[in-house]
This record gives C-alpha cells, sequence and structure tokens, in this order.
C-alpha cells in the first residue's frame, strides 16, 4: 500500500495511508502505530516520542536532538514495506447503556420516525452494530466509534443542543459515541451510560482507545443507577467490562 508523508512542524510529520475512513485503512494506522512503539521500546528506533493516530493517518513525533526527520521517515517507511503485523491484539469492550428512560434518550422517537422503524428497532439496531473505536478527539475521552447499521445514519441535528448530559449516547452518520463530559452537541441522544469515559482518579483515565471493538448491552434504570453509584463512588470493576480478543 503506497503512503504519503506530511509535515507537521518539525518535530513530527504524518504518515497518511487513503482518503477515506474504513475498517482497513485504520487498521493499517494502528498496526504501523503499535509496530513504531515495539521498535521504540525494544531500541530499534531511537527519539520517538509519541505516535497518534487517526481515522486514516498517524502522526509520528520525534525528538529533534536524538534523530532527524531524514533518519526516521526510512526506518517508518521500512516498516511499512516490510508489511506490517495483522491480527493484532485488541480490547473487546461492553458499555451498559439505558435506552428506556425519556430523559436520557430524548432523540430516540424522532430517530425512529426518520428511520421508519419503531423506537425498539432502533435500539436493536444499535445493539447489533459492529463498533470499532477509530479515533480520540474533541475532549478527552471523546471516542468516535464506526460501524453503526446503515439503516440508522443520519446527519447531525439542525439546531446543536447548547448542553448534552455527561455519558450521553449519541448516534449521527455512520458513528456512535458517549460525551464524556457535559458538553455542547450536535449528535442525536439514543441513551445513556453509567460509566465515565473519562476519570482522573483511575490510573488509565480514559476508558476507550482506537482499535477497541465496543459493543453496548441494554439495561434498565435500576440497573443504571446500581452501576452509577458504583461508578460515582470508585467501586466499580472496570474489568468485567474489558476482554482482550
Amino acid at each position: 500500500m503506497s503512503v504519503r508523508y506530511l509535515s507537521c512542524g518539525d518535530t513530527a510529520f504524518t504518515v497518511e495511508f487513503g482518503n477515506e475512513i474504513s475498517p482497513e485503512i485504520n487498521g493499517r494506522v494502528m498496526a504501523l502505530h503499535t509496530a513504531i512503539v515495539q521498535a521504540r521500546d525494544a531500541g530499534e528506533i531511537p527519539g520517538i516520542v509519541e505516535t497518534v493516530p487517526t481515522m486514516r493517518s498517524l502522526m509520528v513525533t520525534y525528538d529533534p536532538m536524538a534523530i532527524s526527520r531524514a533518519e526516521l521517515q526510512p526506518q517508518v517507511d521500512a516498516l511499512v514495506a516490510r508489511g506490517l503485523p495483522a491480527g493484532m491484539k485488541s480490547r473487546q469492550v461492553t458499555v451498559p447503556c439505558c435506552y428506556d428512560d425519556p430523559e436520557f434518550a430524548p432523540d430516540l422517537e424522532e430517530v425512529a420516525e426518520r428511520t421508519k422503524k419503531t423506537t425498539d428497532q432502533v435500539i436493536a439496531d444499535h445493539l447489533a452494530s459492529s463498533f470499532k473505536v477509530y479515533v480520540l478527539g474533541f475532549m478527552p475521552g471523546l471516542a468516535y466509534v464506526a460501524g453503526l447499521d446503515p439503516s440508522l445514519f443520519l446527519p447531525r441535528r439542525s439546531q446543536p443542543r447548547v448542553r448534552v448530559p455527561r455519558s450521553s449516547v449519541a448516534i449521527a452518520m455512520d458513528m456512535t459515541t458517549i460525551y464524556p463530559f457535559e458538553s455542547p452537541g450536535g449528535w442525536h441522544l439514543i441513551g445513556r451510560t453509567p460509566l465515565w469515559m473519562f476519570d482522573q482518579r483511575r490510573e488509565q483515565p480514559v476508558f476507550l482507545a482506537p482499535g477497541d471493538s465496543l459493543s453496548f448491552q441494554r439495561i434498565d434504570r435500576k440497573t443504571y443507577d446500581r452501576i452509577a453509584r458504583e461508578v460515582e463512588a470508585g467501586s466499580f470493576d472496570w474489568s468485567t467490562l474489558v476482554k482482550s480478543k
């Protein structure tokens, strides 16, 4: 696969794999991300500060006192040329979501009407979607998650909300997301999770990561309230939601 190298200032460059959002291209991005990190940790490539994956490209930041762009880029190109690893380990994450409370899902009926479904069908199709976290952005912990069932594709709301509650589950275009904080937002709100996508008390404050496979589990309001209390208290066992695959 041919790639483009684009300058990002004097201490970084971007490796671009294509111009579309697809599982294949994003898989190449994540594979290169993993390969560079492994090479750095093994001492094979010095001077790597960090790699930042996006939906279709990878930004490589380096220390110019340790390595130059002229030295680093050929090493990255060699990783691409020899074939990036496939079938890497990833996480399967399950997110509990309550769709039943109108306070949590103010757009659910409108989504059903616009997609010519019942609300239960909208929920079922959201639960059945094959989701993957492509990138984090906009605010700490906000994941752009692609893979929404095509029958639920809708543009963003024509009138964004000034305040979207934290942990709202929303859809727009071919994606779903979970708002990590109360913020403005223009996506369609169809549910809410009791989980916090960002919690600075945790060793890893951000819950989701690029490359994660994601599924939602329907819960009722009673279960939502119980989990919410545990999350608030810091006693919730997050490991029950994550499996390696």
